[in-house]
């Protein structure tokens, strides 16, 4: 069967910007595709930055050579990640008449927010948040930056009245996390859980 062909149960666009908090999208991207969800991939140029500084990875610029590489890194079948350059307005993500199920930018800047918030669509990450935004698809933040200015606040508080899920790189502790992979396992949880994706990161409050 054709990979485009093939029936993913969900397809969700994951962008991955320069914010702090690398390891927040990789461990995503890793639990999306162990799912069975297909998965649209899109690198900030700052991304590439952290990447290299939080997790050691030299992510490729060209979005095949990309493609091949975190596809290898998460052992996705064939077809079952995608990796689209910054400015590919070709990509499926950049039309309302071919959008994810839905969108998760991880970490987010607030500079991404601030774009999105005004409606502006400079990068293909940019645009497919757009999309997402105006199809009434869910768009998930994760938005690192401490503190936040007022700036920051009205544009959250504007996104959220759009529709989007605003969700601060915030973990919790309650789990008594011993390590810095249960941090990170708890945030990607709090997103899963969002998408509706089963996962068995984190032990459910209470039980």
């Amino acid at each position: 069967m054709s990979p485009e062909l093939r029936p993913w149960p969900k397809t969700v666009t994951v962008a991955i910007t320069g914010a702090s908090g690398s390891a927040y999208g990789l461990k995503l991207v890793e639990c999306l595709i162990a799912s069975g969800a297909r998965v649209y991939l899109l690198v900030s140029q700052a991304a590439q930055v952290v990447l290299r500084m939080e997790a050691g990875i030299e992510a490729p610029s060209q979005p095949a050579e990309a493609e091949r590489f975190f596809s290898a890194r998460f052992q996705a079948a064939d077809g079952q990640l995608r990796v689209f350059g910054r400015q590919q307005w070709t990509a499926p993500v950049a039309s309302g008449s071919n959008p994810a199920d839905a969108m998760v930018i991880c970490p987010c800047t607030t500079g991404t927010v601030g774009r999105i918030a005004a409606g502006l669509s400079s990068t293909l990450i940019e645009r497919a948040a757009d999309v997402a935004l105006k199809e009434r698809r869910p768009l998930i933040l994760v938005v690192r930056e401490t503190p936040f200015s007022s700036i920051h606040l009205e544009n959250m508080l504007r996104l959220s009245n759009s529709g989007a899920v605003i969700m601060p790189a915030s973990p919790g502790f309650y789990g008594n996390p011993s390590s810095l992979s249960d941090i990170v396992d708890f945030m990607a949880a709090r997103v899963l859980d969002h998408l509706g994706v089963q996962h068995g990161l984190t032990q459910r409050w209470g039980a």
